[in-house]
């Protein structure tokens, strides 16, 4: 049976069919338009599962990645990029218009699954999949099954506290993860030090300016903080990063020098790795979901 998986974005939407050798067979993309409302994003989506079914034989596995997070039980997404989709049952209404299941969750869960079947992580039986990027997340994968805990939040290493007098983050508490190393929290930083409005990436090859080692060095011991605390508690066999910060190569050499230095006993050498899908790695996984 093919498998199809949906990566709803805040910009985009992508779609791709799997054969039974996980082999992408069809792939579709268009603008998410979320300033036309959940009902036209619903509707996108349909059409979309549509188009993809018909270049297929029989029936199709659906799995819809978000970026987001929902409750478990209802499907009713509580937080998203997406403004309009929150408090909808995005899962309930597709699956009254397409009459049958899916299923749904996060963009990192989706990422985890992606690189732990068919990524950097497949020869590894326990899988950290990081995300880096807008937002900081992660899924789990032991075993090539989907961690996602009793309510959904396992892998949220992002949103655990690494300084109680931090800043206030979005979910509500101060100091987490998510407010010093996602990629918006590391140029206000860099802001703070130098009062100049900079990306990420000039920031990256401004190595130069006299307020750079500072602002890595600040960077380094937030991520080795919260990504070593991980590894305590997980203790998987392999971590791999994706999003728009995976392509910053000292988080593989000092960042994993600085992780390792703070893991308990000093003596688990977890891998960190860069992701090998890239961009398909969300929708490759909303298809492996099932």
């Amino acid at each position: 049976m093919n498998r199809i998986g949906i990566d709803l974005g805040g910009t985009k939407i992508e779609g791709v069919v799997l054969d039974d050798e996980n082999i992408v067979i069809n792939r579709q993309r268009m603008d998410t338009q979320k300033q036309k409302g959940y009902n036209f994003i619903l509707d996108s989506i349909f059409s979309m599962i549509h188009e993809l079914s018909s270049a297929t034989k029989g029936e199709s596995k659906i799995g819809i990645g978000i970026n987001g997070t929902f409750v478990k039980e209802t499907g009713t997404i509580t937080h998203t990029s997406t403004d309009c989709l929150i408090g909808k049952s995005l899962k309930n209404d597709l699956e009254k218009k397409l009459k049958q299941k899916i299923s749904l969750e996060n963009d990192a869960n989706c990422f985890a699954m992606a690189e732990a079947i068919l990524g950097s992580g497949k020869n590894y039986n326990s899988v950290f999949g990081v995300i880096m990027g807008t937002g900081v997340g992660a899924g789990i994968v032991i075993d090539g099954k989907l961690f996602a805990g009793k309510a959904g939040l396992a892998g949220e290493w992002g949103h655990h506290s690494i300084d109680p007098n931090g800043k206030k983050c979005y979910c509500g508490n101060v100091g987490c993860v998510d407010t010093f190393i996602s990629g918006p929290s590391l140029e206000n930083r860099w802001y703070e030090l130098t009062n100049e409005h900079t990306s990420l990436k000039s920031i990256l090859k401004d190595t130069s300016n006299i307020h750079f080692k500072k602002w890595k060095s600040e960077f380094l011991e937030k991520f080795s903080i919260g990504l070593s605390n991980a590894i305590n508690i997980i203790d998987p066999d392999v971590i791999i990063i994706g999003g728009g910060l995976s392509n910053i190569g000292f988080l593989y050499d000092e960042g994993k020098k600085e992780v390792h230095k703070k893991i308990v006993g000093h003596n688990t050498d977890t891998p960190i790795l860069q992701n090998q899908l890239g961009d398909s790695s969300g929708v490759i996984g909303a298809a492996l979901l099932n």
